[in-house]
């Protein structure tokens, strides 16, 4: 599906649903502490053999890093950008079906503020 190319910005965080999705939101949430990938499966429910394969692709996204057999979020990719993104769909999930939701054109009768006769400077 074509985008437009000036407002598309990319990123290498993995879908929402995905294996890799899971592990790594659950490596952010514990950022200090190294798994082994049959810690992982066994805590996510993923597949043990989808799993060494799923953090070797976050490996060459830079989300994830690795010493020995131990595997943590990446620190410095993990960025705000990244946690924010992760914490607007967590936002998102948390409204879902409220008023605002239900109602896309709930400010359709707001005022404008620019048009309420303010000092203008």
């Amino acid at each position: 599906m074509p985008v437009d190319f000036e407002s598309y910005y990319p990123t290498d965080l993995p879908d929402e649903g995905t294996n890799g999705r899971d592990i790594l939101e659950f490596l952010a949430a514990n950022p200090e502490t190294g798994y082994r990938p049959s810690e992982l499966a066994a805590e996510l429910g993923i597949p043990r053999g989808s799993v060494g394969t799923t953090l070797s692709r976050l490996h060459d996204r830079g989300l994830v890093r690795h010493k020995g057999e131990y595997w943590a979020i990446n620190p410095e990719a993990y960025d705000a950008r990244t946690a924010s993104l992760v914490g607007l769909a967590t936002v998102a999930e948390q409204f879902e079906g409220d008023y605002y939701d239900e109602n896309p054109d709930w400010d359709a009768d707001l005022p404008d503020i620019d048009d309420a006769g303010g000092d203008e400077q």
